[in-house]
Parts: structure tokens; C-alpha cells; sequence
């Protein structure tokens, strides 16, 4: 699997990135307080945009236009040709994830101040909804009208529709704290990953699938028998391929994994620092890596990178 590094000074830690809807442009956040838009095909720098504040996390509503949630609580709206953001609003505690669905023109929020805001886009005063949940969010996954959260071990789905009441309740198979979680294309399941290096793959019963949930871990044992806490810190899904979906860890593996067989399909070489982030262009033939401290150790000192990989 061929993998080229992008020439980008980025000068702290990568929160996030994501590929646009339908190019091969690279939205990317960063504590260095600079929102990026990089494109791929070209190898250009599109857009530069500096902030006041570190950047969490960042999506797009389309190719033109993407959202920010910044270390200041506020969530913002940026303009990538004109280079223009405007202030969407505010949560009451740091903001930790961020989603736009176009099926219903919203990006929904979610943070540490255990509430989830929807922000209806084509309105100027956008605040569409406001609900208390029952955790710290550590976690959100958004495809369609499912909406996926996981808060500490517990997890909640919801449909965009009808916020009032989850279609779905549940502890996770996971002991330890779920550090992401992402729906299948499909929306018949979820992948969950732990701070301990677990994944669960678990099936919606809603759905008539044959299919049983189960966990396992990234990594076998060391050769000297003992288990290596290495945090699964994103998962990202084949877009057509449903069973197919690739691990980052602490450890700097990227794996992709077969869900129906179960079984390793290839692991890339070994980064040296953390992975923090991964997405899949919208032509399903690239994949990119974001290899970036995560501040979860105390000896993480690698410059962040990011890769892009031809499957």
C-alpha cells in the first residue's frame, strides 16, 4: 500500500481530519489554532486559516463550508473560499465532537457540558435543539439520521427526527472507557473503541442480521505475555465496503479489519508517534492518516504528520 506524507507545518497537535463530500480536499484542525484545507490531488495548501483559540475538532457541510469547535467552548461557521467564520453559538464546557448531517441540513455538538446542540444551517439564529444527556461526551458518529453517542461505557442512538427519546440504550462490551465510537455505513451496527485496546463490533437487534456481537483486542500479547494498554483513538469505515474498517491507536498501528470474517486484512508500517485521527475520501481509494501526540502519555514528543494512502 503505497503512502505519501503531506509537506504541511503543523505546529501542535492534529485534532482532527476529515476528507470533503465529494473531493479529494483534507479539512484539518489543529492545536496550533489553524484551520487547514489541503488538496490532495493538487498537493496544495488551499486555505490557512488562523484562530485565537486551539482547534478540538472540525467537519464539513459541504465542499465550501465547515464547522470548528474551539478550546474557548464556541462553535464556529468558516466560509473556505472567502476565509470569513462567524460564531454559531456556545456550549458551557469544552466541546469535544463535531457532525454535520446533510439529509437534515444540521451539525450537531456535543461536549463536557453533557448536552448535545443541533445547529440548523440555513438559519441565521441556528440553536434547533438543546437536550441534556446523562454523561460527559466522549464520543458522537453521525450517518443519515442516526445519531450515535457514547458516554464513559454507555452508548445512545438517536434519530435526528425525534431527539426526545434514543431508538437504542446500552452498556458497551467494553470495561474501560470508550474513546470513539462510529456507526457502519449501513447503520445495522457500530464499532466501539476502548482506552485499553479493545474493539467491540456490536449489531443493532433492531435489524434482521445474522450477525453476533463480539470484542477483541488490536494487538496479541508481547513476547513477554503481558497486555499493553494502547487506546483505540479513531475507526473509520470502508464507505462501500460495510464490513471493512481501519484502527488507530496510541501505539502508532493502523489496522484494517474484517468484521464479517474477523480477521487482520493489513496493517500499515508502524508510526512512531500516536494516530489520532483517520478518514477515507469519498472515491474510496484514499486513506488519511494523522499521526499527532494525543496528550494521553507524558512522553509523547513526535512532530504531527499526515500520510495519504492509495488502496
Amino acid at each position: 500500500m503505497k503512502g505519501t506524507c503531506l509537506e504541511i507545518d503543523i505546529r501542535d497537535a492534529i485534532s482532527r481530519l476529515q476528507f470533503a463530500p465529494r473531493s479529494n480536499n483534507l479539512l484539518i484542525s489543529s492545536w496550533d489554532s489553524t484551520l487547514r484545507l489541503y488538496d490532495v490531488d493538487n498537493g496544495l495548501l488551499r486555505l490557512d486559516a488562523s484562530m485565537e483559540v486551539g482547534l478540538l475538532g472540525c467537519c464539513f457541510q459541504d465542499e465550501t463550508v465547515a464547522v470548528s469547535i474551539g478550546s474557548d467552548c464556541c462553535v464556529r461557521r468558516h466560509d473556505l473560499h472567502s476565509n470569513i467564520h462567524t460564531l454559531l453559538g456556545n456550549h458551557d464546557d469544552l466541546v469535544t465532537c463535531v457532525e454535520y448531517s446533510e439529509e437534515s441540513c444540521q451539525t450537531i455538538t456535543g461536549g463536557l457540558d453533557r448536552k448535545i446542540i443541533s445547529w440548523d444551517m440555513r438559519m441565521e439564529n441556528s440553536i434547533g435543539f438543546s437536550k441534556v444527556i446523562d454523561g460527559e461526551l466522549e464520543s458522537m458518529s453521525l450517518h443519515g439520521f442516526h445519531l450515535i453517542l457514547a458516554c464513559g461505557t454507555s452508548i445512545n442512538m438517536y434519530d435526528l427526527r425525534c431527539l426526545k427519546e434514543p431508538l437504542h440504550t446500552k452498556e458497551s462490551c467494553v470495561d474501560y472507557r470508550i474513546r470513539c465510537i462510529r456507526l457502519f455505513p449501513n447503520c445495522q451496527g457500530y464499532a466501539v473503541g476502548s482506552i485499553d485496546g479493545r474493539v467491540a463490533v456490536e449489531f443493532l437487534s433492531q435489524y434482521d442480521t445474522n450477525e453476533l456481537s463480539y470484542t477483541f483486542r488490536c494487538h496479541p500479547k508481547s513476547k513477554d505475555g503481558m497486555y499493553y494498554l494502547a487506546s483505540v483513538n479513531d475507526i473509520v469505515f470502508h464507505p462501500s465496503c460495510h464490513s471493512a474498517f481501519v484502527t488507530g491507536d496510541n501505539e502508532g498501528y493502523v489496522i484494517k479489519w474484517d468484521s464479517h470474517c474477523r480477521k487482520r486484512l493489513f496493517e500499515l508500517p508502524k508510526y512512531q508517534g500516536c494516530v489520532a485521527s483517520l478518514s477515507y475520501n469519498h472515491g474510496e481509494q484514499l486513506l488519511a492518516v494523522a499521526s499527532s501526540q494525543t496528550f494521553q502519555e507524558a512522553n509523547e514528543i513526535e512532530a504531527p504528520q499526515i500520510c495519504i494512502y492509495n488502496e
